[in-house]
């Protein structure tokens, strides 16, 4: 090889930063797992959020120090299914499964089919955006984001590892809104990303106060202000779909 060969090759090697932070939330994933496994919920739903946290900043700090690259998007892709996908399909198993299988053969098997539909729903979801995200608005995300439906799962287990018995009732409440969180990840529902809120733009007083608010109900009551606020922007798009639609047949309706 000649010396204009090696200067034109391409360095091998990844960029470190973001993908140790990918690596981070990766860790996270596989801690919620290992946590559901010893019965620790609490540890575990709390370790969705861990991976939240650092699936947020990788992709941040990659543009940021524009370390971005084809290695990192998939790195970080195959993350989230573990974080996203994987993570809280089996914190939901170990901590609903057993239980509702006291209630017989079936609800087990429902149990079970739930916690498989969410995976797949996450994958799913995963391989669409990662086909689409050329092409996609940048403005909304199509479908409910993984890291938003995992939180919704997490925080609702994380809520209710302090029970004992929830009873039947709650059981199948559990997992009903684990498949919701499912079917709208594959959903077409047009999801608000937020991506066009700039930071150095002025707001209102109100919304000065309300975000360090936020964060003590957070920090004073974790599971149950995170299962709100990610169970709101689940609902939000539904919502306004829903709105939209009545909107168009009250205008379309024949006056009397």
């Amino acid at each position: 090889m000649s010396d204009d060969d090696d200067s034109t090759a391409r360095p091998r090697g990844v960029y470190w930063l973001p993908n140790l932070l990918t690596t981070g939330a990766l860790f996270a994933g596989f801690y919620a797992v290992v946590a559901a496994i010893d019965l620790k919920f609490e540890l575990a739903g709390a370790a969705v959020f861990v991976a939240m946290f650092f699936d947020g900043l990788d992709g941040r700090v990659a543009r940021w120090t524009h370390t971005e690259s084809t290695f990192g998007k998939e790195y970080d892709s195959l993350s989230d299914m573990v974080s996203f996908g994987v993570a809280p399909a089996i914190v939901t198993y170990q901590w609903g499964v057993a239980r509702i299988a006291e209630y017989g053969p079936l609800w087990r098997r429902l149990g079970w089919l739930v916690c498989f539909f969410y995976a797949a729903a996450a994958a799913l979801r995963l391989a669409r955006f990662n086909s689409r995200s050329a092409t996609q608005d940048k403005h909304y995300f199509e479908g409910l984001p993984s890291p938003s439906a995992a939180a919704v799962v997490a925080a609702l287990v994380w809520l209710a590892s302090d029970q004992t018995n929830i009873g039947l009732p709650g059981l199948i409440l559990a997992f009903l809104v684990t498949a919701i969180a499912g079917a709208l990840m594959i959903s077409r529902f047009a999801f608000n990303s937020f991506k066009q809120v700039n930071p150095g733009a002025k707001v209102r007083f109100t919304y000065i106060v309300l975000v360090p608010l936020a964060f003590v109900f957070i920090f004073l009551y974790p599971a149950i202000t995170l299962l709100l606020l990610f169970g709101c922007y689940a609902l939000s798009a539904p919502t306004v779909w829903s709105y939209r639609k009545l909107r168009r047949r009250a205008r379309g309706a024949p006056q009397l």
